[in-house]
């Protein structure tokens, strides 16, 4: 129904008055975004990379298609669900070369007793 049906025989001003009203009705509504990543840095062994703890559960897996080496020897470092901005988001593998007398340790997610905490992933003797 058109709003001049609605307030006729309502004085002038009554649009104004309405539309003044939603607005504080409205503007009464809050949305409020999942708390940010709480950063710490208990793990030196992870290469200076901070554990990200997030409030909730990360997705499962994607199932990745791994792309062909950009040269023999390299190493596929698979993907991960970063946290940050409030929600999860994949980030895709990728190829790394190797580094001598290392091996790739994958990152992993673990709860505990803050939330799901996220080990970086890195190179290990």
């Amino acid at each position: 129904m058109p709003l001049n049906q609605l307030t006729r025989g309502l004085p002038r001003s009554a649009p104004a008055l309405v539309a003044i009203v939603a607005s504080l009705c409205l503007s009464a509504c809050v949305v409020a975004p999942l708390p940010g990543p709480q950063v710490v840095n208990p793990y030196p062994q992870y290469q200076g990379e901070a554990e990200v703890i997030a409030p909730v559960a990360p997705p499962q897996p994607y199932s990745e298609a791994i792309t062909v080496a950009p040269a023999p020897g390299y190493i596929w470092i698979g993907g991960f669900w970063g946290w940050g901005g409030g929600r999860y988001a994949w980030r895709a593998g990728h190829w790394e070369a190797p580094r001598a007398g290392y091996h790739w340790v994958p990152r992993s997610w673990d709860h505990g007793p803050r939330g799901w905490h996220q080990r970086g992933g890195h190179w290990a003797r």
